[in-house]
């Protein structure tokens, strides 16, 4: 997809949230609450951050189609992942998965790997899982679990944009590096997350 069309894109995503705002306000224990919850929920943990903007990285190496399968594929996989957490299925290891996605989406980037498209959506699909339920199963009892899951996706997707955005610099060569150093740092804070450090 062109780079003015992304540009676009995140105009508009940020036109929206700025238009959201004022409605919450008026609704906020009914449908805000809820939304807010879960747009916060992924933006204030950086596990979260780390693997997510790591998914728009890996996502503008890989280029077309990829720059858009898996920041779509992401954010599916990541709620059914959440319903499994809210209806109480036992998936072992979550906090593990989390800080294991930084690690390996950081070294994608970093080797700048480039499997078949069903593969990187495999990944990202397998990790996403972790990051769903680990939002399903803090799920606010007081809130709407749907405005909260939608709160969640949708600032997921924004994480995947800013990825894309910054690893758009790949088309230079200064960038490519810049892009790759960024992967190595988010695998690092992975490891950082896995051994308890961060």
């Amino acid at each position: 997809m062109p780079y003015r069309a992304i540009h676009t894109l995140l105009a508009v995503v940020l036109v929206l949230i700025a238009a959201t705002n004022p409605a919450l306000a008026h609704s906020e224990e009914v449908y805000g609450g809820g939304f807010v919850a879960g747009f916060t929920h992924p933006i204030l943990g950086w596990d979260h951050v780390a693997a997510m903007v790591a998914v728009g990285l890996w996502g503008a190496f890989l280029g077309a189609p990829a720059i858009w399968i898996l920041p779509v594929v992401f954010p599916l996989v990541m709620a059914l992942g959440a319903v499994a957490g809210i209806v109480g299925i036992p998936v072992p290891a979550v906090e593990t998965g989390i800080a294991f996605s930084a690690v390996v989406l950081g070294l994608m980037i970093v080797f700048a790997a480039k499997p078949p498209i069903w593969v990187a959506a495999i990944i990202v699909g397998a990790f996403a899982i972790f990051h769903g339920y680990a939002h399903g199963t803090e799920l606010p009892s007081t809130v709407n679990a749907f405005a909260y899951a939608i709160g969640f996706v949708f600032s997921t997707g924004l994480l995947h944009l800013c990825g894309i955005a910054f690893g758009l610099l790949v088309k230079w060569p200064a960038g490519r590096i810049v892009v790759r150093s960024a992967g190595g740092l988010i695998s690092i804070a992975g490891v950082a997350f896995l051994t308890g450090i961060a």
